[in-house]
């Protein structure tokens, strides 16, 4: 009888790990292509790169036709983008429909376009007059797709920068800014009806360069340290950017929405920067993209939401040399525009004429999740029948 209990007890033990192990190797990184620059890899050079990483999920800032057409067949889901420079446009639904029939539709039996984010950062601007465009923007594209039987098929968001809360610490006490509550009352509205994601742009590292005095390193790092608690809930934080994460929850929640989940379009850490751009180093890029890409494996939840597996789209594949502003901007990038790796983070590899097979994968791939997870079904298959055998021989 002992030897039963024993057997029923190890084979309890291996199916509540089962999920977790299938959860660390059964998902994969989103990540931003963004193409502000003359020198980048053509998108069939793309397609072959982030196929050998087996990176499924990537968000575009526009919906550029020759990224679409090389990534098609493939198991690669787009978001896509529409440019500010469009939302008045598209409130007009003649328009919106049009849009979408031109530049979604084509695609579809052929390249995975999950969703599209109408705008970019609108509300963080100093334009009201774009602001109160966003919102209408947004349904008349929603209204367009189900005029073509497709809103099911493609979700409509729109992304924020993080400027958008007026208050994110203590994260229970996040809100938002209150002069845009007139304009995010209406969108929250809208992403409750239909079922689609709060997109928010968040950098750990704009707080650090701006108070590295004040800020440690190690927390917004992802590395050990002693954390910060939330005197409103007494959960702990050990980093950042789930901080920030729970603070956009409790600013939904302050608006009357917890049914909206929030996904992460862009977070990333510049390997190079200005001489005030504190933090800015390969170094430091390489940690914290390693360490935020071990927890989105692990399937990691924010203290307020444990149970939630954080989304994340890490900005930005390659550097672009053409994009304005300070030296950092020009420097997320994972790899180089000659598709070689910025730095380590086990995508490393370099795409040019040898095979997909000769190429590295990343470390929690589709075919490694596979084998490892054949084996524990032959695993629990055989503690199984172990476990039978002992009942039986028992009678």
């Amino acid at each position: 009888m002992a030897i039963v209990f024993k057997s029923l007890i190890l084979l309890l033990q291996l199916l509540s790990c089962s999920d977790l192990f299938i959860g660390i190797h059964g998902i994969g990184v989103g990540v931003n292509y963004g193409q502000i620059a003359d020198n980048l890899p053509p998108p069939s050079r793309v397609s072959s790169l982030l196929n050998s990483l087996n990176i499924t999920r990537v968000k575009l800032y526009d919906a550029d036709p020759k990224v679409l057409s090389a990534f098609s067949n493939s198991d690669v889901e787009f978001i896509i983008g529409l440019g500010n420079q469009d939302l008045q446009a598209m409130g007009d639904p003649m328009k919106a429909q049009s849009w979408i029939q031109e530049n979604v539709q084509p695609h579809l039996s052929q390249t995975k376009i999950s969703c599209i984010f109408v705008g970019n950062e609108v509300l963080s601007g100093e334009d009201n007059q774009l602001k109160s465009y966003l919102a209408p923007a947004m349904q008349s594209v929603y209204r367009a797709l189900g005029n073509l039987g497709l809103n099911k098929q493609v979700l409509v968001t729109t992304a924020h920068s993080f400027q958008i809360l007026g208050n994110s610490f203590p994260p229970s006490s996040g809100t938002f800014r209150e002069d845009l509550a007139q304009y995010i009352q209406p969108i929250l509205a809208f992403h409750s009806q239909t079922k689609s994601p709060f997109l928010i742009n968040a950098y750990p590292f704009f707080a650090y360069k701006d108070d590295p005095d004040q800020i440690s390193l190690d927390y917004v790092l992802f590395r050990p340290n002693a954390g910060l608690k939330d005197p409103g809930t007494n959960l702990k934080y050990d980093n950042m950017l789930y901080a920030q994460i729970d603070a956009v929850y409790a600013a939904m929640k302050a608006m009357g929405h917890t049914d909206i989940r929030v996904q992460i379009s862009e977070t990333g850490w510049p390997s190079k920067g200005d001489s005030d751009e504190v933090g800015a180093s390969v170094e430091n890029a390489g940690i914290y993209n390693r360490n935020l890409m071990q927890r989105i494996a692990e399937r990691q939840g924010t203290p307020a939401r444990p149970s939630v597996p954080i989304d994340v789209y890490v900005f930005a594949l390659f550097n672009e040399n053409l994009k304005p502003g300070p030296v950092s901007e020009r420097n997320y990038g994972l790899y180089y525009p000659n598709v070689s790796p910025v730095y380590d983070i086990g995508l490393q590899g370099k795409v040019s004429n040898v095979p997909t097979s000769d190429l590295p994968r990343i470390d929690y791939s589709a075919s490694q999740r596979n084998v490892r997870n054949s084996l524990l079904f032959l695993v629990l298959t055989l503690l199984w029948c172990s476990f039978l055998a002992n009942v039986l021989a028992m009678d």
